[in-house]
């Protein structure tokens, strides 16, 4: 997964719902799968698990896999799997030097306080363990949030306060993880289009709620309604299907 783990004001996660919308970022998280190569007998952290469906995948090589992630209908749904998945705020990790691995996908740009989960990364890991990662990075969505951004402002709505992400450029992430003691063996953006099996409606309705928080539902409707409108020349082809405009922060560090 993920994109499931932790909650800005007025973005509340329902597994069912976000397996239907967003199947794709398990699917797509499977090449920083490869990368984190697990091996039998490794421990290893997901961080921002999710409802556990790559966590499931890093199971089967043989490692044990905890998963955590700050939602309870998601780790209900990771825990249905049969996952030992926990809920948990990554601002604040209880683990010290207890994992080979921390692993973590399209969850990371939701945890505002990136110092904090950085350093609780760094003592989650044993000396030598490594972390692998991939999330929304400098320009993620940037044609989305613009859109949103200026439906909130012609109804007079700031939308600076709502914004509920973490995009950072690789020299920004870079310094925060050789601040807390990692060598970087890898950063790099990736601009990834991204189709959307729901459309952009299906992805609003996933992801956006933290622009909308307070409002009342006639005036969410309209504002989701101006954004899609403001969207459609750039992200609908001719045959109705939408692409979000992803580009995803991978990373490759060690203690």
């Amino acid at each position: 997964m993920n994109d499931a783990s932790y909650n800005a004001p007025g973005q509340q996660w329902n597994a069912a719902a976000y397996a239907h919308n967003a199947d794709f970022v398990a699917e797509l998280g499977d090449t920083v799968a490869r990368l984190l190569a697990p091996r039998p007998g490794e421990r290893i952290l997901d961080l921002g698990c999710g409802d556990g469906t790559l966590t499931e995948r890093l199971a089967k090589s043989g490692a044990t896999v905890v998963g955590v992630d700050a939602s309870h209908d998601m780790i209900e749904a990771a825990r249905s799997r049969g996952l030992d998945a926990r809920v948990l705020d990554a601002h604040h990790l209880p683990f010290e030097r207890e994992f080979d691995a921390v692993f973590s996908n399209a969850a990371l740009h939701w945890m505002l306080n990136h110092e904090s989960v950085v350093a609780g990364i760094y003592r989650a890991l044993k000396p030598g363990g490594r972390f692998v990662a991939e999330f929304g990075g400098h320009g993620n969505v940037a044609a989305i949030c613009t859109a949103i951004l200026a439906a909130l402002q012609a109804r007079g709505i700031s939308g600076k306060a709502r914004f509920p992400w973490f995009f950072p450029t690789p020299e920004e992430y870079r310094e925060s993880l050789e601040a807390a003691g990692f060598k970087v063996d890898a950063i790099e953006l990736i601009p990834r289009p991204t189709s959307l099996p729901t459309g952009i409606a299906g992805w609003l309705a996933t992801f956006a709620n933290p622009f909308l928080y307070g409002l009342d539902e006639d005036l969410r409707e309209a504002i989701l309604a101006d954004a899609e409108s403001l969207l459609a020349p750039s992200l609908r082809d001719g045959y109705g299907n939408w692409t979000a405009d992803y580009v995803r922060l991978r990373v490759q560090a060690r203690r």
